[in-house]
């Protein structure tokens, strides 16, 4: 039995200095990744506090550099890449909407960021797949009169 073919996402190369926050992300990520999904959803709750919604371009950049740091999260992780991705969003200062979801025929799950309401990075449509989880920017608190 052979493997399916698989083709690398392009990936850039980032300078030596550039590399130390995605590679604390991708590492923050890897134990958030194996958690039941409830506390997962609870950690990144607590994470996105005091973050600004972060722009398409920021969610893409951080999703870049990830990728970049990472092999496994540039080709099958997409729980671990989203996660990380989020957490390089929030040592930024941002919080992208972080989504986990599924699609039906055939079942398959995937985990992904959005930003200024589009998927970001990823090569499926929008609403390919039905989100169960979502993890979104946290309203900015309404000043008191």
């Amino acid at each position: 039995m052979t493997s399916p073919p698989c083709a690398l996402p392009p990936r850039v190369r980032l300078p030596l200095h550039r590399r130390v926050l995605p590679l604390t992300a991708v590492a923050i990520a890897l134990p958030l990744a194996k958690l039941p999904p409830r506390y997962l959803r609870a950690v990144l709750e607590v994470l996105r506090v005091g973050a600004r919604p972060g722009s398409a371009a920021q969610a893409s950049a951080a999703r870049a550099a990830v990728v970049a740091v990472s092999l496994h999260c540039a080709v099958h992780n997409c729980l671990q890449r989203s996660i990380a991705a989020a957490v390089l969003c929030r040592f930024r200062g941002v919080w992208p909407t972080w989504q986990t979801g599924v699609r039906t025929t055939p079942f398959a799950a995937h985990a992904w960021i959005e930003a200024d309401g589009q998927v970001i990075d990823e090569p499926y449509p929008d609403g390919y797949y039905r989100p169960l989880l979502t993890v979104a920017p946290r309203p900015p608190k309404r000043a008191a009169r």
